[in-house]
């Protein structure tokens, strides 16, 4: 049987009980357990909340993609394991104050992790530094700093399979050894201090790679996690016998066919030579052995037609169509900088993009940078290798669990068998004219926007309408995902209202929140641009409930729990072609928010499964931001003609949105006049023009609601358990299975 490493920097895995509880099927009867406990159903939900979250621990660690791709594969029953850094401090805490990011450490392990189990019988030592000693038994690493890598188990269970799974995390530590020497003159500090430069890999995530210390020690994380892994998985693969008689397996020449290892994102990209370096130096396999082992690991000048030699390991040579071309791993600079994408690409069988756009850009188009071009001369050479893998979302977490009540009554309609085949969400389209359904659909999310509205009053003391347009952009804040195009548009309906404050407009409560990098000054700037509209807006009496901005301070999967279930209107915004992929955006069309976005990323298959009638689709398309590079983009063209437009602008200059400190939004202005390469202007008109469609449309209650179904109906495909069963088929060569494994505890035949 093959296995499985799925490798990321990055797990985003949330509170683990619940989730738990609806895959191993005990939420009822941990639910009854609860209420037995307490007298009074209305007292049921505060002591279930108390008695669940004492025993919850949040692994803050960003990325929600792999921990869905975790929980697919073992609900679709495949020998898999993740493999990650146990970081000792998530992605810092986020915290306003006056306005203003702080970062706070997030020191997610105070009071233990129940769910994890430290194995330390599978320690591995880790070198870094050192040099390289040639001699008659080959080459040898010397002279190096060592690192232990401790691993941490969590299981990981299948949807009502039996099946679980391990994500394996790798906590630094230093070795055992100590300098007696050292300690006997008084080097007793300093010993200590260098223990914790060797624990300090595993200390927190994503370090602050604006000054060389930063990028040096993302740098050891990266090959820290690579280096421990594979030393794992050649440990299982030799542990493993496969038929083979032989108690330690020596030959490889099975490994290509048992070992399957993916990448998320560049990250890990050092396995590639990592593996290479193990099996020709440790192993002491040659070269032509090391190639299938690789599973199509290519060294320099493999491309044939016509095929020359170069001295240069830091190129490869592509030679097609009677053409050569040079594809260089590295800079010619005097500090040279390795490409790490074009090792991936050379070095994987497949490479896939996370969204068909994405995909075809990556692939087809010339698009503002060589590494573009040269992944187009990739794709020219080697087509077969480039596939696509449209990313997906699990439904156990991001429907049962958050949002119960729809869950409910979509099983009260077409079963419960959804839940594990998404696809049968396709059913709902036959009640999207039934009148108890429309109902039944309106009251759940109206249910969900007053418990939400009452967890806002409390956090933000802001007064919230539940009936209003629950608009929300949450995601990472950053210039191509564009929350200054919704700033723009809050600042305009906040003029028309002053305007026009007695003409009726439909009440929106506008939601954004994300966290900036530390060391991201534009994205920090444009929190403090949204908190300081917020306050001007949330304040002014002639405003009232119609209009309502609330920046929701560290989002995080807690709050994207509440927040997902209440949406009404989901913002994906970002520029066209800028977007890999996106799943919040599926999240929300899971949960019944409209989409209003550009044509980015998963939204082009959102909008095509659900018919663009269903969608709130606005401006540039791909090519229409080609012919606007090739024509050049002028801001200023927009600014002078687009009246609102200018009245905004204006706006933040002089100061109107920070009274005592008139130019503090001037980068902000002087980024969009001058130096926006997201365009933000120029799809300014269309979005309003967007958005007053919306508005429109919210009013009919009845037609919002039937579009809400057909979305909710139309989003089977964006499950998980479908991406991961398109990689196991098409990538990993594995099949997928259902079956359900007998339980322990189960009768034996």
């Amino acid at each position: 049987m093959q296995r499985i490493y799925y490798l990321s920097l990055e797990f985003y895995m949330g509170r683990t009980l619940q989730n738990t509880m609806v895959n191993l099927a005990l939420q009822n009867a941990c639910d009854e357990a609860t209420y037995q406990m307490v007298v009074g159903y209305k007292y049921y939900h505060y002591y279930y909340y108390i008695a669940s979250n004492f025993f919850l621990i949040m692994a803050v660690l960003p990325l929600l993609l792999p921990a869905c791709f975790l929980d697919s594969m073992a609900t679709l029953g495949l020998a898999a394991y993740g493999y990650g850094i146990r970081y000792e401090f998530g992605i810092f805490n986020q915290k306003i104050c006056g306005g203003w990011q702080l970062e706070e450490a997030d020191d997610w392990l105070r009071y233990g992790n129940p769910w994890e189990k430290a194995r330390p019988e599978y320690m591995i030592p880790v070198h870094f530094y050192g040099r390289i000693q040639h001699d008659h038994d080959g080459v040898k690493w010397v002279d190096t700093q060592v690192v232990l890598a401790l691993p941490y188990d969590t299981p990981v269970p299948g949807y009502r399979n039996n099946t679980v799974n391990t994500m394996r995390l790798w906590s630094a530590r230093a070795p055992n050894e100590f300098n007696l020497k050292d300690f006997n003159v008084g080097g007793y500090i300093q010993a200590v201090l260098d223990r914790n430069l060797a624990e300090n890999i595993s200390r927190v995530l994503y370090p602050n790679d604006n000054f060389f210390e930063g990028k040096e020690l993302r740098l050891k994380q990266e090959y820290f996690v690579v280096a421990a892994t594979l030393q794992d998985i050649i440990r299982r693969f030799k542990s493993s016998k496969f038929g083979s008689r032989d108690p330690v397996r020596t030959s490889f020449d099975a490994f290509p066919d048992k070992v399957a290892i993916q990448l998320n994102d560049t990250h890990p990209s050092l396995t590639i030579p990592e593996l290479m370096r193990v099996l020709v130096d440790i192993e002491k396999l040659d070269w032509d052995k090391v190639r299938p082992c690789m599973v199509e690991m290519l060294p320099p000048c493999k491309y044939p037609a016509p095929r020359r030699r170069v001295n240069s390991p830091e190129i490869c040579l592509l030679g097609f169509l009677g053409q050569q071309k040079e594809i260089h791993f590295a800079t010619e600079d005097t500090c040279p900088w390795i490409n790490m994408a074009h090792v991936d690409i050379v070095g994987s069988h497949v490479v896939n993009g996370v969204a068909r756009i994405h995909s075809k850009i990556y692939y087809y188009k010339w698009r503002h940078s060589l590494l573009l071009l040269l992944f187009k001369d990739f794709y020219e050479f080697e087509p077969h290798k480039f596939q696509n893998k449209t990313n997906g979302i699990t439904p156990r977490r991001w429907l049962v669990l958050c949002n119960p009540g729809l869950a409910e009554i979509i099983a009260e309609r077409i079963g419960e068998d959804y839940i594990s085949d998404l696809d049968q969400l396709k059913k709902l389209l036959a009640f999207v004219e039934d009148e108890g359904f429309i109902r039944d659909i309106a009251k759940v999310k109206q249910e969900n926007k007053l418990k939400f509205s009452a967890y806002l009053e409390k956090e933000y003391k802001v007064k919230i309408n539940p009936n209003s347009l629950f608009d929300i952009q949450v995601k990472r804040i950053h210039e191509y995902k564009r929350q200054l195009l919704n700033c723009l548009h809050i600042i305009t309906f906040y003029n028309r209202i002053k305007k026009e404050p007695n003409k009726h407009f439909v009440p929106r409560t506008i939601m954004i929140g994300g966290k900036a990098a530390p060391g991201y000054h534009m994205a920090k700037m444009i929190i403090k641009l949204i908190t300081s509209i917020g306050d001007i807006v949330n304040n002014d009496p002639v405003i009232g409930d119609r209009l309502k901005v609330i920046f929701l301070e560290n989002y995080r999967v807690s709050l994207a729990e509440k927040v997902v279930p209440a949406a009404d209107l989901s913002e994906q915004i970002s520029t066209a072609g800028t977007e890999a992929s996106g799943t919040g955006n599926m999240k929300f069309m899971l949960n019944g928010a409209l989409t209003i976005g550009t044509m980015d990323g998963a939204n082009v298959e959102m909008a095509e499964e659900a018919g663009e009638e269903n969608f709130f689709i606005f401006g540039m398309r791909v090519e229409d931001v080609d012919e606007l590079d090739r024509k050049g983009y002028c801001a200023k063209d927009y600014y002078d003609h687009i009246p609102e437009l200018k009245q905004a602008i204006d706006q933040m200059s002089s100061g109107f949105f920070s009274p005592k400190q008139p130019d503090l939004f001037k980068d902000i202005v002087n980024m969009l006049m001058y130096h926006d390469r997201f365009k933000v202007f120029a799809d300014y008109e269309a979005y309003i023009k967007c958005q007053e469609k919306v508005s429109a449309l919210y009013k009919n209650t009845k037609e919002w609601t039937k579009k809400v179904i057909k979305n909710i109906a139309t989003s089977g495909k964006f499950s998980s358990d479908r991406t991961i069963a398109q990689y196991a088929r098409e990538i990993w060569g594995v099949e997928p299975t259902r079956q359900k494994i007998p339980a322990p505890d189960d009768p034996r035949e």
